[in-house]
């Protein structure tokens, strides 16, 4: 006699699958890959205008590099990868949901 005589196998492993289904889906979504390579092209936009804009007192503060210009394009450059990557190497879908059937 099983503990939870309402529920029967095969509505547990419909929730199951359900479940399983949703986390992948979320997994998805929140990638890490996603989310560091925008926040590094948000970020690289802002630094890369920074140093468009940057007047001469600046850039020989930094002994005349103009380093906000090349760390922003630098963090375009390593967001647009993380970006890259994300859609060249997706993660792996979820497997097909069994059906007691096919078991």
């Amino acid at each position: 006699m099983s503990e939870h005589p309402e529920y029967s196998e095969d509505d547990v492993l419909r929730e199951v699958t359900e479940l399983e289904g949703k986390s992948a889906t979320a997994a998805r979504l929140f990638d890490i890959r996603r989310i560091i390579g925008s926040l590094f092209v948000v970020y690289g936009v802002i630094v890369t205008i920074v140093g468009l804009t940057d007047d001469e007192a600046a850039i020989e503060k930094a002994e005349g590099v103009n380093i906000n210009l090349w760390t922003g394009l630098g963090m375009l450059l390593l967001g647009l990868f993380f970006l890259a990557w994300l859609k060249l190497r997706p993660t792996a879908p979820p497997p097909p949901p069994e059906t007691p059937d096919q078991q």
